[in-house]
């Protein structure tokens, strides 16, 4: 995935979160073609399991704030789900379908279940688009998983307990120059983050400095505020994952950091 290695990018990346939602129907085909069109080459979306093992783009587990229907999409089958619409009049995507309609983008896609974890796999396998993906997840255990079973070519995001190994090393000079990915790491090659959490600053210059001696990209989420996106941009993050796609390409412009 050209998003990594840090050397090689030298303008940072838009990530359309979940498409762009400020401007289009959240994980929607028409939320992508959005981002297309505005010249994004990165997508963030959310991988759920259907009852028939169908993987599907939704962030939420159930249906029932996006479409027209009630409950879990793990309890419909395929045929049952496309028949559901959101406001738009949209179905819900499959992720085969989105690949093979967006060859030339990327996706960054987060694992909602332990259950979509290998048939994630397999549909990127499948579509010959290992190579073209980031997987992120909250779980350690289910990242964990998905590298063993994904190999060298795909690419994962740091999970959450090192993220913390990483924070703790940037604030000691020594550990912050010598700091490395342990573990089942041969495909973790960016950190995704928040600028804070709880209150607590994760984002600053020395973190990102030292996941960038590590070898890591930095990516922020999920950032819609103009000054935000400055300061990051400042500091020398990688990439930002934003539903404003619109806003960030325009300061990237004005800064000089937009390829058209």
């Amino acid at each position: 995935m050209p998003v990594i290695p840090v050397a090689a990018n030298p303008y940072p990346h838009i990530f359309a979160h979940r498409g762009g939602a400020d401007e289009a129907p959240e994980n929607t085909l028409s939320a992508f073609r959005q981002a297309q069109s505005l010249g994004v080459r990165y997508l963030e979306t959310d991988a759920q399991l259907t009852a028939d093992g169908v993987v599907v783009l939704s962030h939420d587990e159930v249906v029932d704030r996006c479409y027209d229907g009630t409950g879990p999409i793990s309890s419909f089958t395929w045929d049952e789900l496309s028949k559901l619409r959101n406001s738009a009049g949209e179905a819900m995507p499959r992720l085969d379908e989105a690949l093979a309609e967006f060859p030339d983008l990327y996706f960054n896609i987060d694992a909602k279940t332990d259950e979509v974890a290998e048939p994630l796999l397999e549909t990127l396998t499948e579509a010959g688009a290992l190579g073209r993906s980031l997987i992120a997840s909250f779980s350690e255990k289910r990242l964990n998983r998905i590298r063993e079973l994904g190999g060298e070519e795909l690419s994962t995001s740091l999970g959450v307990a090192a993220v913390v190994r990483l924070m703790l090393a940037a604030e000691t000079v020594s550990a912050a120059e010598t700091w490395r990915v342990d573990g089942p790491g041969r495909s973790v090659r960016a950190v995704q983050v928040p600028e804070k959490t709880r209150g607590i600053r994760v984002v600053n210059p020395r973190f990102i400095a030292t996941a960038h001696t590590a070898g890591l990209a930095v990516h922020v989420w999920t950032v819609n505020e103009p000054a935000a996106m400055v300061r990051l941009l400042d500091w020398g993050v990688d990439g930002i994952v934003t539903d404003r796609p619109t806003m960030l390409r325009e300061i990237l412009r004005v800064r000089g950091q937009w390829s058209e």
